[in-house]
């Protein structure tokens, strides 16, 4: 347990810093699990109608330090590399 004041203030911040991660984590996993899901399908004009809310909840990841520049850039690289093996 904390015991200086600063150390409580810390825990208090993480606790709500969590919060928004896991929100954060969520939007993401929604949106890569919906493409994917039209991937698989072989659903080109679906998967592509997605993209636009991917790049955007990867984008905000970013911009609120959840993720660093270089994983989003590699997921949205894997996203469009799967979307162009579609025919």
């Amino acid at each position: 347990m904390a015991i200086t004041s600063s150390a409580k203030k810390a825990l208090r911040a993480a606790k709500k810093k969590r919060i928004f991660n896991l929100r954060r984590k969520g939007a993401i996993e929604k949106q890569l699990k919906e493409f994917r899901r039209f991937i698989s399908a072989k659903d080109k004009s679906g998967a592509e109608k997605l993209v636009s809310p991917l790049y955007q909840a990867l984008d905000k990841a970013v911009k609120t330090d959840y993720l660093k520049a270089n994983t989003a850039a590699r997921l949205k690289s894997r996203a469009m590399a799967s979307l162009k093996k579609l025919v």
